[in-house]
């Protein structure tokens, strides 16, 4: 599940990257929490990490800085193959943003928590991230989100549209909190590999 500080309909979605936030500049956390998975005989089931950047710009243009907050229930072996993973070092979808990254600036672990209700979500992750959405209902079904389908998004090229409810990161430096419900938001399950 990801929350951002661009109204609803975000444009680094809608143009390939390529689009001014609409405020100006790009804030955003990116949950992720995996079902099933390893790496290099490291299993990671049920570790959950944040991914959250921050861009003067559009995000195409580069210089984004990033931090990575993982659940301190993970071992230091998960930690390092997260790490790996998140930043692109270890290939897969995050390798294509890596020439983007202008600045990691760090790993902080706290307790997160990731919790799912129907079209609905939240993420809490100590002092660091607390937000949640709601997908947006489909007209011609109430119980399916509208979906944006073949996007250039490193967690998946298809994306549920959601309506960000609240959106709090004090981490890294970067500082945002918004409770308006005009924010973007969107979630999708993932499926990485190297």
């Amino acid at each position: 599940m990801e929350t951002c500080n661009c109204a609803l309909g975000c444009p680094c979605i809608l143009t390939n990257l390529a689009g001014s936030p609409t405020e100006g500049d790009c804030k955003a956390a990116w949950a992720l929490q995996i079902s099933d998975g390893e790496k290099d005989g490291v299993r990671l089931d049920g570790v959950t990490f944040i991914v959250v950047l921050q861009s003067d710009g559009p995000i195409a243009n580069g210089n984004i800085k990033v931090g990575l907050i993982i659940d301190e229930a993970a071992s230091e072996e998960q930690v390092e193959a997260i790490g790996a993973i998140a930043s692109g070092i270890a290939g897969g979808p995050m390798a294509a943003l890596s020439s983007l990254v202008g600045e990691m600036v760090g790993i902080e672990r706290r307790p997160i928590s990731f919790e799912q209700d129907g079209l609905g979500y939240s993420v809490k992750a100590g002092e660091l991230v607390d937000q949640e959405l709601a997908g947006v209902p489909s007209m011609s079904n109430q119980d399916e989100p509208i979906y944006i389908d073949n996007v250039a998004h490193p967690v998946s090229s298809k994306l549920a549209l959601a309506k960000a409810n609240r959106s709090s990161i004090h981490a890294f430096g970067i500082d945002w909190d918004d409770a308006s419900g005009t924010r973007n938001g969107n979630f999708a399950p993932f499926s990485w590999s190297g």
